[in-house]
């Protein structure tokens, strides 16, 4: 199935708000206290500086529509204040409410994985529920 024509994508959002600052002290956040860091969802797709080559294959090669969001970027388009983070969304087209947003992947399962393989595995276990 073509991706533009599915009626479904994922929602992904991390625990972290966009911008410059936010970024470098995300990075330098990540390199000084990992194990303190907000974000497992950032911290199993990227590295200190970029995207993990697995997690870039491993998206670009799923057949649905995709959405990466932080934060801020989340709350100020979908006006869901009380969202645990990190967590990833269904989105339907075919939904009456505007947002049309469901649950897909919670913030503990997020947090329970340790690597991209593991987020992988989950990611593809609920893309066969659906």
């Amino acid at each position: 199935m073509d991706k533009a024509n599915n009626k479904t994508s994922l929602v992904f959002v991390y625990n972290a708000d966009s911008g410059l600052f936010n970024t470098l002290t995300d990075i330098a956040h990540k390199i000084f206290s990992p194990g303190t860091y907000s974000c497992n969802l950032c911290m199993i797709t990227h590295d200190n500086l970029s995207m993990r080559s697995e997690w870039k294959e491993f998206i670009e090669m799923l057949d649905i529509e995709l959405e990466f969001l932080h934060r801020d970027e989340f709350l100020n388009q979908y006006k869901m204040s009380d969202v645990k983070l990190p967590c990833i969304f269904s989105k339907s087209t075919d939904s009456k409410d505007p947002g049309g947003l469901s649950s897909f992947i919670s913030e503990d399962e997020i947090n329970a994985c340790k690597s991209v393989d593991g987020l992988k595995s989950l990611i593809q276990g609920k893309l066969k529920e659906y």
